[in-house]
């Protein structure tokens, strides 16, 4: 949790000391920075050497290389001109070069960083974020942060170079025409903080704005059939009117302040060019002896260097508010623990057999509601068991538990005898091959879907499909296995999305096998050979099958029926008719037993 706080509070300081791994591109990009500059402050030095030798006033250093001829000297500093402006060519090259690669790299690595974090964290993190905000996080924050990298640090640093070689030139000059010259910069600097302090919330604002609109949008898109059907869609246009326009009214507020900062500090750099420029001509027109005609030339233009980047600091603090919105959120995300986490030590002892184990398992997804409670069942290795029950009785919990999606609160489940928390994410889940009841397909052909994640041959995935009822429908198809499904499969239909999910299941092998309402989206015909076939699908596993249509689990080894989080009916299906309790029920309503008792 104190990476957590860092990472809140102190959002900056977190990313610099994320980029101790870039340390040797981090150090050339910025020392050839700091050189650039340097570089770049040369020519208002050279202007006024070339000034002062035209008035014969030529630098002593000048004299001494070349003597008095003021030509020779001209030639010189001709020379040096041509020096100058090659390395600073040549190190802006350098510095552009680092900083585009180190901004390329941390972009790409924190990317995947977090994307890996991400996928650690528990379901229930996925399912109180809303999908839009989180693609926002992964993209905007992530190209956020890489903007900052590749032009801002660099900004920073030249402006910090500015300040200290600017300095240093002025002062040489005349001590009071440099510190009328710079009387402005703390009032700048000071002004600079307020201003920081008045956009940051405005920043912050503007992140979670852009973060609600990606999630209206993605939801919209997603769910466009849904809007067709209900004629939705100046509704929905409305709610994306008001994400879209709390987005605008976000960037207004910052815009407010952005746009009146750099014209007050204008003003401010105007008066002090002016009063430094008026006391250096006093100095000549007084014949005081102070200072050169060079000089003043000198001073108007290395004051100017000095003053108009200043003008600069609203954008870089613009830039670095809006890249520690980004870090704040991107390594908040990265900071903080998994409330599911695999133990060091975790086990892997490879294939399982099967047995499953809940002893006293409890658990909830709020405190004080209760979805299972003590829950004790032993479930034997190469079994098939039905579950049943209402909606809501915890059927679709107890599977997201045996699978570590989420941890019980009290108990423990045990796989083969070993508590499941003690085994490693890939030992548990690789044992266990899940067929859902909401099926989600990526993008790509049939043939990527079915061997997702797995290296089978062709044959072996032919074999599965045909055991899925699927492979006829396949061959149907013009293209075959490798028919695009489009995105989450929208060019098939649920059923044969379902099938797909099968399929895929049966390939795995797994020794457990999980069927949650698996004939739920497919039609009655082929749910019947489905059925046919469901046991010799389980054949040698064990078998969870959740299922509403009590047909499908009929001839299971064991029933289980939960009620309230509770197995309140535990048995074969004719044992359990004989008790007459609520799998009666439930099998009477659905084979229309009630309702010929009623007409009688």
């Amino acid at each position: 949790m104190q990476e957590n706080r860092k990472a809140t509070f102190r959002p900056m300081f977190r990313l610099f000391n994320y980029l101790k791994n870039y340390k040797g591109l981090l150090i050339f990009a910025s020392a050839s920075s700091i050189i650039h500059k340097m570089f770049d402050l040369m020519p208002p030095i050279m202007v006024g050497w070339s000034v002062d030798v035209l008035n014969k006033e030529s630098p002593n250093w000048l004299i001494a290389m070349s003597g008095n001829d003021l030509f020779m000297q001209a030639v010189l500093i001709s020379l040096f001109f041509v020096l100058i402006f090659g390395l600073e060519s040549l190190t802006e090259w350098m510095l552009k070069n680092g900083f585009l690669k180190l901004a390329q790299r941390v972009q790409h690595d924190l990317r995947m960083d977090a994307y890996r974090k991400m996928q650690e964290r528990e379901i229930s993190y996925f399912e109180s974020n809303r999908t839009g905000n989180l693609i926002a996080m992964l993209n905007d924050d992530i190209n956020q942060l890489e903007r900052f990298l590749n032009d801002n640090v660099n900004q920073i640093l030249q402006l910090i170079t500015l300040f200290a070689f600017s300095g240093l030139a002025l002062f040489g000059v005349d001590f009071w025409m440099a510190i009328i010259g710079i009387i402005p910069i703390p009032l700048i600097v000071w002004g600079s903080f307020i201003y920081q302090r008045i956009i940051s919330p405005k920043y912050k604002r503007i992140r979670e704005a852009v973060g609600e609109l990606s999630s209206r949008l993605e939801n919209n898109i997603s769910g466009i059939a849904v809007i067709k059907s209900f004629t939705a869609e100046k509704f929905e246009e409305k709610r994306v009117a008001d994400a879209s326009l709390e987005y605008k009214q976000a960037n207004y507020a910052a815009i407010k302040y952005n746009s009146l900062y750099t014209p007050t500090i204008r003003m401010l750099i105007a008066l002090g060019l002016a009063g430094g420029i008026l006391l250096g001509s006093w100095y000549i027109l007084e014949d005081m002896d102070k200072i050169s005609v060079g000089d003043i030339a000198l001073y108007a233009l290395m004051l100017q260097r000095l003053l108009w980047p200043v003008t600069r600091m609203g954008a870089i603090f613009d830039e670095f508010e809006r890249a520690k919105a980004s870090a704040r959120r991107i390594f908040t995300l990265m900071d903080t623990p998994s409330e599911v986490t695999e133990k060091a030590n975790a086990i892997d002892f490879g294939k399982a057999a099967g047995e499953i184990t809940f002893n006293n398992v409890s658990f909830y997804y709020t405190e004080g509601i209760p979805v299972l409670k003590t829950l004790n069942e032993k479930l034997e290795a190469g079994k098939t068991i039905g579950i049943a029950g209402q909606t809501g009785g915890g059927k679709t919990t107890l599977i997201k538990l045996l699978l570590r999606l989420y941890d019980v609160k009290e108990g423990a489940i045990l796989l083969d005898n070993h508590n499941i928390k003690d085994l490693s994410f890939h030992c548990l889940r690789s044992n266990i091959a899940l067929v859902s009841q909401d099926v989600y397909l990526f993008h790509g052909t049939i043939l990527e879907n079915i061997s997702y994640g797995m290296n089978f041959s062709e044959e072996a995935i032919i074999s599965a499909c045909r055991k899925a009822q699927l492979h006829d429908f396949i061959i149907s198809l013009p293209k075959g296995y490798d028919t695009i499904v489009g995105e989450r499969g929208i060019k098939l239909s649920g059923g044969q999305r379902q099938r797909i999910s099968i399929a895929r299941a049966i390939l795995k092998d797994a020794p457990i096998l999980i069927l949650d309402e698996a004939t739920s989206s497919v039609d009655t015909e082929t749910e019947r050979a489905i059925q046919e076939n469901i046991y010799q699908l389980v054949a040698g596993k064990t078998a969870l099958i959740i299922a509403h249509r009590l047909s499908t689990i009929r001839h299971a080894d064991k029933i289980l029926v939960l009620k309230e989080g509770e197995i309140i009916e535990s048995g074969t299906h004719d044992t359990l008719l004989e008790q007459k309790g609520l799998y009666a029920e439930l099998w009477n309503v659905q084979t229309g037993i009630v309702f010929k008792e009623e007409n009688t």
